[in-house]
């Protein structure tokens, strides 16, 4: 057989366990679970493909600083369909035209890439670990379209690629977004991990404004250590943006930890955590400043 005939039948039959396994999750919920796992999946190879051509046909003309808002749009549409989830930005949607900016938001799990299909702007670019760069199709795509890849364990090379975010944020009002939690959190109820400094040392040293995303608490949604995957809507508010002009990098730790502040106040709230709740998580929050 030759290679494309492999890939045929390689697709055909991943398709058609997926549509087994959904048709199963009507009477096993279970079989719903690793339905919409394999289909989340699949998206997400389809869309890195279209990705790496969608990268460089647009460097070609002209347009490389918004193949990653192309390709988020992608993961948007793709992903919505094959899993039946949808993010929708309730409050605040005007503040994502800010720019350049460093834009944040809180993880929680892989599925966050369809939230970033949502909110996503032209001309921003994700921060991502280094280790993603070599991921077949979807490493290729986050190269080719200028991703601020991230070696956390080597603080020099990580202040380096800061320093190059910033000075492209400066000369070609390139935005970007960074988990400042720094790894997925998996939460069942809504909670911040820490935050990482590195998002606000590279606003302050850019001179740009930081805007928070909040993301509601979706483990109703999607909760893999209960097998839970579901279609529905999940909510997202666009906070206003926090100006950094004037800030230096003593400034940094008291704008980390108020950013967090916030965010946390406002990911309750759209998660329908009663007042009492609030107040008590606030108040035992735990440590908001790490390294970079």
């Amino acid at each position: 057989m030759s290679l494309l005939s492999y890939i045929a039948s390689g697709t055909t039959t991943y398709i058609a366990v997926t549509a087994s396994l959904f048709v199963m999750g009507q009477k096993f919920p279970r079989a719903s679970f690793f339905a919409r796992c394999l289909a989340s999946y699949g998206s997400l190879l389809l869309c890195a493909i279209y990705g790496v051509i969608a990268s460089i046909v647009l460097r070609l003309v002209g347009y490389g600083r918004i193949s990653q808002w192309a390709t988020a749009r992608s993961f948007k549409w793709v992903m919505r369909f094959t899993t039946g989830v949808r993010f929708d930005i309730i409050e605040g949607k005007e503040h994502l035209s800010t720019r350049p900016a460093v834009i944040i938001g809180n993880h929680q799990s892989e599925l966050d890439v369809l939230m970033l299909g949502e909110i996503f702007p032209p001309y921003c670019s994700v921060t991502a670990k280094k280790s993603l760069r070599y991921v077949p199709f979807l490493g290729w795509f986050m190269s080719l379209s200028r991703t601020v890849f991230i070696d956390r364990a080597n603080r020099e090379t990580a202040v380096k690629a800061f320093d190059s975010a910033a000075e492209e944020m400066r000369v070609h009002r390139q935005s970007v977004f960074i988990f400042p939690e720094g790894t997925r959190s998996y939460s069942d109820k809504p909670e911040l991990l820490s935050f990482k400094k590195g998002a606000f040392h590279l606003a302050v040293k850019a001179g740009v404004p930081v805007v928070p995303v909040v993301v509601e608490n979706y483990s109703h949604i999607l909760a893999p250590k209960k097998s839970i995957f579901k279609a529905g809507s999940i909510k997202i508010r666009v906070l206003p943006p926090i100006s950094t002009e004037g800030l230096t990098t003593e400034d940094v730790d008291n704008l980390t930890k108020s950013t967090r502040e916030t965010m946390l106040t406002n990911l309750l709230e759209i998660s329908k955590t009663e007042p009492s709740d609030i107040a008590s998580a606030l108040s035992s929050g735990k440590s908001t400043a790490v390294g970079i």
